[in-house]
């Protein structure tokens, strides 16, 4: 982010660098504002509180998310950074590196692949619910493996590394993974809505 200052774009549509900052700042300090994060009644007031910290200098936006949350977050308690944060800022970083004309894939270390693969086993369920057929992830990184997501039929594979599925599952499509079926199946997937 402070590479590429506060005006570069991310793979969030409409959000540039900073307003991903204040984003990321709201989410863990004003717990009645990310309450609104996902949509429903409190998003109007999400967006205004979420408005009015990109206002911040952008050096500061930017020290608070490295710094992570404050001491009265519920981020803050033992175990909760990483529990709640971890796929949140993996992706919203590869949001930014993403967005750029130049990016390439990236490596990522074992064990934060094998965090990752884990995290998606756990949370697959939930992003695929909409696709009408059945889908099946498939690992192409560390040890491999495969499981079903969605039982259904036609039946699709998404294959790639830990990090490529979690970007598509999270509705991104500057992804390196590859959807694989029929052509209806392949067609019905991507036309649903993926994502929480």
């Amino acid at each position: 982010m402070l590479q590429l200052g506060p005006d570069a774009p991310t793979l969030c549509e409409g959000w540039t660098t900073r307003h991903l900052a204040a984003h990321l700042v709201v989410r863990e300090s004003r717990p009645d504002a990310a309450a609104g994060i996902i949509g429903g009644p409190l998003s109007a007031w999400t967006e205004r509180v979420t408005n009015s910290t990109a206002t911040q200098s952008y050096p500061e936006l930017v020290r608070k998310v490295r710094t992570g949350p404050p001491t009265l977050s519920w981020f803050s308690l033992p175990g909760m950074d990483g529990l709640g944060n971890l796929t949140e800022y993996v992706v919203h970083h590869e949001d930014v590196r993403r967005a750029q004309p130049d990016w390439t894939a990236r490596e990522i270390s074992p064990d934060l692949a094998d965090e990752l693969w884990g995290r998606l086993r756990q949370m697959a369920r939930l992003f695929v619910r909409r696709v009408p057929g059945g889908v099946t992830l498939e690992r192409t990184d560390g040890s491999g493996g495969s499981f079903v997501a969605k039982k259904g039929s036609p039946m699709v594979t998404v294959s790639g590394t830990s990090l490529e599925l979690i970007m598509r599952l999270h509705g991104r499509t500057a992804t390196l993974a590859e959807v694989s079926g029929t052509p209806s199946a392949v067609a019905a997937f991507e036309a649903a809505r993926i994502s929480l």
